[in-house]
């Protein structure tokens, strides 16, 4: 395998080279037009000018931007007449008359005048796309929603195609909690490790818009089942500061946060930042269990009890870049975050049997823990005088994250129940460390890229199991429950992709191959394993756009994923002595099979409506598998690859604004999902529909007053071949005041006000036993927020186009 890998290695770059020696070559003369833009008084140029290039007759042909430094360039122009219509925001329009042909026009500095306006001030309400579509992405413009500036980013997710939130606050992309979050197309270990916790504390004001990609291109790793999140923070700036300060709070469940972001720029330099911490208490709530088995021996297991805990969390990231020259740029961004938790729970538990009682014990748990890490990354840029759009592109990034978790478990009122009190305690670390290297050329009408990369993790586990010894009253070790546990996984990637356009279509394709190393090593019991595997993952997507700003895209491209330390660690959790769980060092990576239609209707109308299909196909899915013992009487659940099949899922979003005072959102999916079960699970089936709607009505009143009104329904839910949880809906009314326009908001609301609390019941099936878990949640909260704007700042701190994105693996839980 490692021969092919170097072989399609030496290829793609043999690509590269050939390529540049054709870049080299002379050119046939073109229609070219290019020149600045620039203010008519300070002289300073005009970044992301529009220009729009008409025909004599003034019909539309192209429409471009301005780079940073206000200069532009138009190529490929037929000999004709033309109009350059120029528009920036606070300027009058400008328009030239432009007689285009063979030869270069060098129109020079075009300078723009500031609109005068000594009327009262007008609020201009234009149409403005919450949904776009294109041939890989959809992507969700947070600004063009008036509910960002008040709720976080969490409370946005219901809102977005192919998102939801699960009856936890988890976010899901196509009801999957395997995909990659990136922000502002970089990871960060805070995202992967903390994203519900972060995602709370973000003010949705500081995030210019979400990309959910869903045909992910080749440059991307292929981890990831659903696909990719990118969250864009608003990053526009100019020489000063600019930044957003959001406080709040929820009560009885939640807690108080802080959440800020800013933006520095002065002279080559720039820097944007943002941070933030909360708190988040469970209130004591109750719970039951029982179990049923069918065996020759049945018995029946309830258990009832409590718990109640509290959390800390606190994460800050920055994006650092200085711009040595226009050909040379170095950015990095710096991540840190930090998290702590602990719990108090009771439970009694009784086992009878046809006999009468078999067993019975009371526990008190106390289990407590806390985790943290940074990553760091540095990526150099270099351009070339011959084309300003070819790239070379360094990056290397580092990231280390650790946690700890501790279980003090006391025994009382046995029966016939010999385990003495004890002690658990599992410390993990996780390292990773990044090269990669990224080559961007445009080769006439078409956009090539390619690259290769190195990702290196290792990871350690080492737990330990301490017992009661009644004679001397401490906690011994017991070396046959513990066990120290080191993983390093490394994946070595290259890619070559293509994307151009023709008229109304765009298309992208490409291929991705990665060769994967695994070696896994149980030091307590002198056993290990090893994996290596080879893929090849294409990707291509193709969009057509009509006249009427609508569109249709057709993907295809297959995702894997590599299972995790959260599901690969052996630790057995036993806080519950008659529930246990545990990792399967053994697990293999998943593939998935992809195909993706969407229609989307496009701006400009009061009804803005987005529908995607999805088929979806694969073997070897790892899945949480139950068994129950008849001799101990305990029930363990692990992972196993132990799916195969796929679904078919549709996605439907509408946005209809019929006047200024209302607005009607509509998110909903539905998936149609068929698994059975592979190995030594073949009797195991599901076949099931499950499906989320959500539904936003915002009223926009005089004197900044709004209010939201939000219902959102989840159907049940699978959570294995045997497992499936409860369905229920949620409510939430919410009130805004924008106290000081563009600057202060003030917002108030409660979820959920008629309902207390809400029951999560969870049923596990398996073929001698049926075990149902009944966990009392609070429901009914209210929550206040507080969110300030200052600064005004207007360019775009510059940073690599290329830089590493690597946040590839599964989470723990779900499907």
């Amino acid at each position: 395998m490692k021969n092919i890998f170097t072989y399609l290695f030496t290829a793609l770059f043999s690509i590269a080279c050939c390529n540049v020696s054709a870049q080299n070559k002379p050119e046939p003369l073109a229609g070219k037009i290019y020149g600045t833009i620039t203010d008519s008084v300070s002289s300073e140029p005009l970044s992301f000018t529009t220009l729009h290039i008409k025909t004599e007759k003034d019909s539309l042909i192209k429409t471009i931007i301005s780079k940073t430094d206000g200069k532009f360039i138009i190529e490929n122009l037929k000999i004709a007449k033309y109009h350059l219509a120029i528009i920036s925001t606070g300027y009058q329009e400008k328009v030239i008359t432009i007689e285009a042909g063979v030869a270069t026009i060098n129109l020079g500095a075009i300078s723009l005048s500031k609109r005068i306006n000594n009327l009262k001030e007008v609020e201009v309400t234009a149409d403005r796309p919450i949904i776009q579509q294109k041939a890989d992405r959809i992507i969700y413009d947070m600004q063009a929603d008036p509910e960002s500036k008040v709720n976080s980013v969490l409370s946005m997710i219901h809102k977005i195609p192919y998102l939801s939130l699960d009856a936890d606050d988890n976010v899901q992309m196509k009801g999957n909690s395997s995909f990659k979050v990136l922000i502002n197309g970089k990871p960060s270990g805070m995202l992967t490790n903390n994203l519900k916790e972060i995602l709370r504390s973000m003010p949705a004001s500081t995030v210019l818009r979400i990309e959910v990609i869903t045909i992910p291109p080749s440059k991307y790793d292929a981890e990831g089942l659903a696909g990719i999140i990118n969250i864009i923070t608003d990053r526009k700036i100019g020489d000063g500061y600019k930044g957003t300060f959001n406080v709040n709070d929820n009560l009885p469940q939640g807690g108080p946060g802080i959440g800020t972001s800013f933006t520095i720029q002065q002279g080559k330099f720039g820097m944007n930042g943002y941070g933030g911490a909360s708190i988040y208490n469970s209130p004591q709530t109750n719970y039951t269990t029982s179990r049923v088995t069918t065996d020759t021996n049945a018995t029946n297991l309830k258990q009832s009890g409590y718990n109640k805990s509290n959390s800390k969390n606190a994460y800050f990231g920055s994006e650092l870049s200085y711009e040595i020259d226009s050909l040379n740029l170095i950015s990095g961004n710096f991540n840190i975050n930090g998290n702590r938790y602990n719990g108090t729970g009771y439970q009694t538990s009784t086992l009878n049997g046809t006999t009468g009682l078999l067993q019975g014990y009371n526990i008190n748990s106390d289990n407590y823990g806390n985790g943290g890490g940074f990553d760091a990354a540095i990526n150099y840029q270099l351009g070339f005088k011959s084309s300003k759009n070819t790239l070379l592109t360094f990056s290397y990034q580092y990231s280390d994250y650790g946690n700890g978790s501790y279980n003090d478990i006391d025994v009382s009122d046995p029966f016939d129940y010999t385990t003495p009190d004890y002690r658990q305690a599992d410390n993990q670390d996780s390292k990773e460390q990044t090269f990669q290297l990224d080559y961007v050329q445009p080769i006439k009408k078409v956009n090539m890229e390619l690259g290769v990369k190195a990702i290196l993790r290792s990871s350690k586990s080492d737990f330990e199991y301490r017992s009661l010894d009644s004679a001397t009253n401490t906690f011994q070790i017991d070396p046959t429950m513990g066990n120290v546990f080191n993983y390093t996984q490394d994946v070595f990637g290259a890619y070559n992709s293509y994307q151009f356009s023709i008229k109304k279509w765009s298309f992208s394709g490409g291929l991705r191959a990665e060769q994967t190393d695994v070696n896994a090593d149980f030091i307590s019991n002198a056993s290990s394993t090893k994996q290596n595997y080879f893929n090849v993952i294409p990707t291509i997507s193709v969009n057509k756009s009509f006249a009427d700003n609508s569109s249709i895209n057709f993907g295809f491209t297959e995702r894997i994923r590599r299972p995790s330390i959260y599901r690969l660690n052996p630790f057995v959790d036993r806080s519950d002595p008659d529930f246990i769980t545990t990792g399967n060092p053994n697990l293999r990576a998943v593939v998935m099979n992809i195909l993706q239609v969407g229609y989307s209707t496009g701006s400009g109308k009061k009804v803005s409506v987005f529908i995607g299909s999805d088929y979806t196909f694969m073997n070897n899915l790892e899945l949480q598998v139950t068994h129950y013992d008849a001799i101990t009487h305990i029930t363990t659940a692990t992972y196993e690859n132990t799916g195969k099949g796929g679904g078919v899922e549709g996605n439907f979003n509408m946005n209809y604004s019929p006047g200024k005072v209302y607005n009607l959102s509509v998110n909903a999916y539905a998936l149609d999902l068929f698994l059975h079960g592979t190995g030594n699970d073949t009797s195991s089936k599901l076949d099931r529909v499950l499906y989320n709607v959500s539904i936003s009505n915002g009223f926009r009143f005089n004197n900044g007053w709004s209010m939201n009104a939000n219902v959102d329904y989840h159907s049940k839910s699978p959570t294995s071949l045997q497992g499936v949880t409860s369905a229920f809906v949620n409510t939430s009314l919410t009130v805004n005041k924008e106290v000081i326009k563009n600057k202060l908001f003030l917002s108030a609301g409660v979820n959920n006000p008629f309902t207390k609390f809400r029951n999560a019941i969870a049923e596990t099936t398996g073929t001698d036993f049926i075990q149902t878990n009944n966990n009392q949640v609070y429901f009914r909260s209210v929550g206040f927020s507080l969110n300030y704007n200052f600064g005004k700042l207007k360019n775009d701190i510059k940073k690599s186009r290329k830089e590493i994105n690597n946040d590839d693996v599964s989470k723990g839980g779900g499907l």
